[in-house]
């Protein structure tokens, strides 16, 4: 599902205007609304923020990114602001958000920001799951980067610190402020699904950070190595994958609304157009996925194809019909592979053919039983296969009954 960026600004704690862009799937509601808060000294612009909002988008996850107080398009003084403020920032998102459209279900955070929003989850009572990515145990990590710079901050009450490269102006308030945050009482406390992400290379946030907060926090939590990637996930792809992650393992906690599926009963299914050339959003019962056509058709290949689906059915119902058979009659099958494939073919001498071409549909489907099979029971398999109720469906007469509604 393709996504589309819009301005954002809200107001902060202290009357500052907070600059962030919402990033909202194309077409069709999205299925939960994420916060993001980006690394230290980052912005909303950085690689991270930006990849990671827009694949959530892509996946029907709406966002929102933005810029902690002083620093890219955001109002304040960096120099006077810090964790507390950070925090505050974050909970000001969140009220914004919830009189915009929604409050966030699930809070992102990447290092700094990652510590930020499992000090913030508490304070947004609708969060049902916090995800981090290289993020430190101890809020007051943060200092170590500021280096020899630290003492001339602490002797001088504010002075200009270099962090890879740039200068900030950093207060005493920011560094008071980093210190003694109870952050282990935060996490052994935060009564929201957790998703720990680290790289096990991270060279500024170290791995034992990760072992740290997941041994703190209470189940239900998860942990997912980043193997490969740096701290600010600079490879190509690394914000797409992270937010691969993260949009599966948050859909159990953050999807749709419980009673979501209550009007579309198992049985029937709904299509509704999800954004795109083609693409369109199927529910079935509780289940929701992508149907798409692929490039070549102009497409976006968000999701299967509609012959995809009509192979897909036919064949589960076969694996599944021989398995049931397998079980009741203690048949040793331990798998079923099947491939499909749809064409169609010309007939000359054709009674049933519907078209003027006398062509008729085929489906070539090949079956591998998996097993210690006796040759009995694998015929038998087999005959059980054009028992399966797709299978008859299909070669029966069907006749398809159209409503206009509207």
């Amino acid at each position: 599902m393709p996504s589309t960026t819009e301005k954002f600004q809200f107001t902060g704690r202290d009357g500052q205007t907070l600059d962030g862009r919402l990033e909202l799937p194309r077409g069709g509601a999205p299925t939960a609304i994420a916060l993001f808060a980006h690394c230290f000294t980052c912005t909303k612009q950085s690689r991270a923020a930006t990849q990671v909002s827009a694949a959530l988008a892509e996946r029907g996850i709406a966002g929102l990114r933005f810029d902690f107080t002083g620093l890219g398009g955001s109002e304040g003084e960096f120099a006077n602001s810090g964790f507390a403020s950070n925090v505050a920032d974050l909970v000001a998102a969140a009220d914004a958000l919830r009189t915009h459209m929604a409050a966030p279900s699930l809070l992102i955070g990447h290092s700094l920001g990652g510590a930020a929003v499992l000090a913030a989850a508490d304070h947004v009572a609708e969060v049902k799951a916090v995800a981090t990515i290289g993020a430190p145990f101890d809020v007051e990590h943060v200092l170590g980067q500021l280096g020899e710079d630290l003492a001339k901050v602490e002797a001088e009450g504010e002075a200009d610190v270099h962090i890879a490269g740039r200068a900030f102006r950093v207060g005493r308030d920011f560094v008071e402020e980093t210190r003694n945050q109870p952050q282990e009482a935060r996490i052994a406390a935060l009564s929201r699904a957790l998703l720990v992400l680290h790289a096990p290379d991270d060279d500024i946030v170290g791995i034992e950070n990760a072992s740290l907060i997941f041994q703190a926090a209470r189940h239900p939590k998860s942990f997912v190595s980043l193997d490969g990637y740096d701290h600010l996930l600079t490879e190509r792809h690394a914000g797409t994958y992270v937010a691969g992650l993260i949009a599966a393992w948050a859909a159990r906690y953050v999807g749709e609304p419980e009673d979501s599926s209550a009007a579309v009963p198992r049985g029937i299914v709904t299509v509704e157009s999800a954004g795109g050339k083609y693409t369109q959003r199927v529910q079935a019962g509780p289940h929701s996925y992508l149907v798409d056509e692929p490039p070549e058709l102009g497409g976006d290949d968000l999701g299967a194809t509609p012959y995809d689906q009509l192979l897909a059915a036919l064949g589960t119902c076969t694996a599944i019909t021989m398995q049931m058979y397998a079980r009741r009659k203690k048949i040793p099958l331990q798998g079923v592979k099947i491939e499909l494939e749809h064409s169609r073919e010309h007939v000359n001498d054709c009674a049933t053919c519907n078209n003027d071409e006398n062509r008729i549909d085929v489906i070539d489907r090949a079956i591998e039983l998996i097993g210690d099979l006796t040759e009995e029971q694998h015929a038998r398999l087999i005959e059980i296969a054009d028992k399966c109720p797709v299978h008859r469906t299909l070669e029966n007469r069907i006749d398809v009954h159209t409503t206009v509604i509207g």
